[in-house]
């Protein structure tokens, strides 16, 4: 698939983004910039990703051909009113874990496609209700899947979703790293 004959460039080394647009259809390349993923204390909840995948976008603006289209995204975890992103290390993976246990979160992740002419950004919110973990699943969990490059400290689709997500309300393909319908809609428009 072909969008407007851009070539589409995904900045993203996350294998599970990579999946995604190769399941979509979508002929791209990768090209990752290293970007600073800091961000304004004020901002919160979906505003967090919004500023960082723009963040990214701006990174290529420079290097970016005429006909060349560079989708960037970042997801976060977002319970009560603080930030996850990816764990620093094991006993912050744990930390992480056991603050979902047995509570609802949201996942917000924002996504910017941008051009040398447009900048389009948006995000996708998806509502995960965890089981109670017990100790001995978190560290089994952390131990096999080792997940500190993923924001919460896990993954829907790997171990920890199959036997502690109890439901989701959204898409889960959000939870995986990109909202599939809302990106599609807006590679579709652009």
């Amino acid at each position: 698939m072909r969008i407007n004959n851009y070539h589409v460039i995904l900045a993203s080394k996350s294998p599970r983004r990579q999946f995604l647009l190769k399941e979509l259809g979508l002929e791209f390349e990768t090209r990752t910039k290293e970007t600073e993923e800091s961000f304004p204390a004020e901002l919160v909840a979906e505003e967090i990703p919004l500023y960082l995948c723009r963040k990214k976008a701006e990174a290529f603006h420079d290097e970016l051909k005429p006909n060349e289209l560079v989708i960037t995204a970042d997801t976060v975890v977002w319970v009560g009113d603080q930030v996850l992103n990816k764990p620093e290390n094991h006993a912050d993976a744990v930390r992480m874990l056991k603050l979902l246990s047995g509570k609802m979160h949201q996942v917000f992740t924002g996504v910017c496609l941008s051009s040398l002419k447009k900048t389009v950004c948006f995000f996708g919110e998806t509502k995960v209700y965890f089981k109670d973990l017990s100790d001995s699943e978190i560290e089994h969990y952390i131990r096999h899947s080792k997940p500190f490059d993923k924001a919460g400290s896990y993954g829907a689709q790997d171990w920890i979703g199959l036997v502690g997500v109890k439901r989701i309300e959204g898409t889960y393909f959000n939870v995986m790293g990109l909202p599939m319908f809302e990106l599609y809609e807006e590679l579709m428009r652009f």
